[in-house]
């Protein structure tokens, strides 16, 4: 072959892999995803879909990345850490309050799943509804500005408790909140599974508010309260509908799964650590909880407007704006992957 037509050959050829080399890298581009509390139960269908096998099925090379508080979490989002987090819808109407656009784009939670748990010492002593919060008690949560803590002040505000009479204190989850309601450090305390099942079956702590079913979130919170769900950035959604759409869908498969297997076939897909030596104990935990998740990954009907009506009631900043739930949230990316 003559040296020109050599030339050519490669000069082509090296334009054709430079053009390809931007497809490819985009093709295995990294999702992450930050969860607030990855062996959490109520974030269990981000580390289950990587167990199914579901992101790889949409060709998504997605890393999971854990922080134990949400508000953590979302300031990694905004700061263009992450491309989304597995965390509490709430935080989309919060933050739009604050001037930032994120939406839920799968639901895992139709309500919070979560627990004010008194301590069996502080119930013996006479703490035995939210009311008996007042008269300088410390209330728990995963840290300020979590949704715990938005929870947390409105179970006091309903119970007629003013935000002077009690404190909050951030002690995180899982061993640091067990820990804490030990010391007495908290009276009470907001927690998931399956910190409430091991606090139960040791004696420390008793049932205070029980938000893990349909019943207990409409007697306290007034309707549905989609909880735990996949966010991310608007702009990001907007400028990356195919991947969207991919996760929404791989989320979606995980809520059908879940909704047709036992507890203890999800907990046999989760990693030993998230169980330890008692795995008994953590598939009863399941079973409390499974009631809590969709099935489909889609809004629940009327469940933005319950969550926005508790953030309203004792966040001015909230109360003040004119929050347009419709970008909060989609099921847009759900429709497209169906189609």
């Amino acid at each position: 072959m003559p040296a020109f037509r050599s030339t050519l050959l490669a000069a082509a050829l090296g334009t054709a892999l430079a053009a390809a080399a931007p497809l490819a890298s985009a093709a295995d581009a990294p999702i992450t995803l930050m969860v607030g509390g990855i062996n959490k139960i109520i974030y269990l269908p981000a580390k289950l879909t990587e167990a199914l096998g579901y992101f790889k099925d949409e060709g998504l090379n997605v890393e999971l990345q854990s922080q134990p508080a949400g508000v953590d979490a979302e300031n990694q989002l905004i700061a263009g850490a992450v491309q989304g987090v597995v965390g509490f819808y709430d935080h989309t109407i919060d933050l739009q309050s604050k001037g930032k656009e994120i939406e839920a784009i799968a639901v895992f939670c139709k309500v919070p799943g979560e627990v004010e748990m008194v301590s069996t010492k502080a119930f013996n002593a006479g703490f035995k509804s939210m009311a008996d919060a007042k008269g300088g008690k410390t209330l728990g949560v995963t840290g300020l500005g979590s949704s715990t803590d938005f929870l947390t002040r409105y179970l006091a505000d309903r119970a007629g408790v003013a935000s002077k009479e009690y404190s909050l204190l951030p002690v995180g989850a899982g061993n640091t909140f067990i820990a804490a309601i030990k010391q007495d450090r908290i009276q009470a305390g907001m927690t998931t599974e399956p910190t409430i099942s091991e606090l139960l079956k040791t004696g420390d702590a008793k049932v205070l508010v029980d938000l893990r079913t349909e019943e207990g979130a409409r007697a306290s919170l007034g309707g549905l309260y989609p909880a735990a769900s996949l966010y991310v950035q608007n702009a990001w959604a907007d400028s990356h509908k195919a991947e969207a759409a991919k996760l929404a869908h791989a989320f979606a498969r995980t809520m059908q799964w879940i909704g047709s297997h036992s507890a203890e076939e999800i907990a046999d897909k989760m990693p030993k650590d998230y169980y330890g030596s008692d795995k008994g104990l953590y598939v009863q935990a399941l079973k409390s909880s499974l009631p809590m998740f969709t099935k489909d990954a889609k809004m629940p009907e009327g469940g933005p407007e319950t969550v926005l009506k508790v953030l309203a009631t004792y966040k001015p900043q909230v109360k003040s704006k004119n929050i347009d739930l419709s970008k909060t949230y989609s099921n847009a990316f759900l429709a497209m992957a169906a189609k």
